[in-house]
């Protein structure tokens, strides 16, 4: 974003503006200029300026920038100078500005104990959106710039956090910084809840209990990135920690390892486990019904079709207005991508939530034994107020496929149901959706209404 499009609030008129908004007094206190390093950007002419977390303008239920600056103001508040003292859960970032110059750099709440919680998305479904951004905002990363392609054993910072992203438990770290962790905020809903960050000085990694599921996946240094990741998957290794251990360069053959953007390495591995699914899914019988599964979960509303039918898969995504990534529009944004049987060549066009929710269906497919056409529709509603990442994707399709289907004998009553429960009319996902054009091509369009 160019600067001249953007107005910059300092410290103190952060603390003017906003520490009125924060319901604590005592957090509202910390907003003084001498106590936290912050500031934060909005674009000019924006509904930001005028609304100032108040007047609601943008049109949801609560200011995103007041829900991440409690919880940021509330982690902040805890660190003091230049050091930090606490357990990482563990969780490690690899982040992609520069590549393959990156900054690389571990993340560590200032609190000691069992952390683990805060990097397991895995076990955050059901939780409130309040809690999540305060394990998010709860973690300081520290950060250093390194090559992506630098070896084992030429940074020893590089090699305590590649240990740390191998640990099974939470490991105490102490980081003492250039300079003190501060934030700067852009209020844009495109930015996922984060916490403070700094430049590394100095970081030291405690005792650490390596996995030695992972540990074996490292040691081999002829074994292939993508049959680690396979094999820790079999294993039973969770994804996000397969994640986390692909993004430090933990895999592959040793003068092929690399860093890996975390961003990217989540969907690389989303990506690598739902392919090798797949296969195995297409050995399996069809399906014998229509089956309706459905989860709602922060506001997001999921209904998945199954049709009785060989392998392919489309997964469409509907933003309302006021939404994350369609917060000023007039209509409903809609994104969709579509495989066939014999899968795509091109990189979806939706991103790391379209192969999030590819793996979750090709997980249920291969525990049952069946194959089948999967359509996934989604609805974003305005109570969706920020992103969280796609794992909310990932275990909110999980979460519809543990629970019992709906099933139907035709096809027009498993429709009636879906729209019945979706905003949206049929004809407006129908537009987008190859599977449903597909099903309906030998039928008459009266017959679902």
């Amino acid at each position: 974003m160019r600067k001249d499009k953007i107005t910059v609030f300092s410290r103190s008129k952060l603390g003017l503006d906003l520490a009125r908004l924060i319901d604590d007094p005592m957090l509202a206190k910390e907003l003084s200029p001498s106590n936290v390093d912050v500031s934060y950007r909005v674009p000019r002419g924006s509904l930001c300026v005028l609304c100032k977390g108040a007047r609601m303008l943008c049109g949801k239920a609560r200011c995103p920038i007041v829900v991440r600056l409690t919880y940021y103001i509330r982690s902040l508040s805890r660190v003091r100078g230049l050091s930090l003292d606490g357990s990482s859960p563990p969780s490690v970032f690899v982040g992609r500005i520069g590549y393959p110059h990156v900054y690389v750099g571990p993340l560590t709440p200032p609190v000691h104990g069992d952390t683990s919680i805060m990097d397991m998305p895995e076990l955050w479904f059901g939780k409130p959106l309040d809690e999540i951004v305060e394990y998010r905002f709860s973690l300081v990363r520290g950060r250093f710039r390194t090559r992506v392609d630098q070896p084992m054993g030429s940074n020893r910072l590089l090699d305590e956090v590649r240990d740390l992203a191998l640990s099974s438990l939470s490991v105490d770290v102490e980081m003492t910084f250039r300079r003190r962790p501060r934030r700067v905020f852009i209020l844009d809903d495109e930015v996922q809840p984060f916490g403070a960050s700094a430049p590394v000085r100095s970081l030291r990694i405690g005792t650490l209990k390596l996995d030695y599921r992972l540990e074996k996946a490292y040691s081999d240094y002829d074994l292939k990135a993508s049959e680690a990741v396979l094999d820790l998957y079999k294993s039973g290794v969770p994804v996000s920690k397969i994640q986390r251990a692909f993004s430090v360069g933990a895999f592959g053959e040793l003068k092929r390892r690399r860093l890996v953007p975390t961003r990217w390495s989540i969907t690389a591995v989303d990506s690598i486990v739902s392919k090798a699914l797949i296969e195995r899914v297409k050995d399996n019988p069809v399906i014998n019904e229509y089956r309706v599964y459905e989860s709602n979960y922060l506001d997001n509303r999921f209904e998945i079709l199954m049709l009785p039918e060989s392998w392919s898969y489309e997964s469409i995504e509907a933003w309302y207005p006021g939404t994350v990534w369609n917060p000023r529009g007039g209509e409903v944004a809609m994104y969709g991508d579509y495989e066939g049987y014999y899968g795509r060549t091109t990189y979806a066009d939706m991103g790391g939530c379209y192969y999030a929710a590819r793996l979750a269906v090709a997980e249920k497919l291969v525990a049952e034994g069946r194959q089948a056409s999967v359509l996934i529709l989604r609805e974003a509603h305005p109570g969706y107020i920020m992103p969280v990442g796609v794992w909310q994707v990932r275990e909110n399709v999980r979460n519809a496929l543990r629970k019992p289907p709906l099933k139907f004998d035709r096809l027009e009553d498993a429709l009636r149901h879906i729209f019945s429960k979706l905003a949206l009319p049929m004809e407006a996902w129908l537009r987008k959706s190859t599977i449903l054009r597909n099903a309906l091509h030998q039928r008459k369009l009266p017959a679902y209404y």
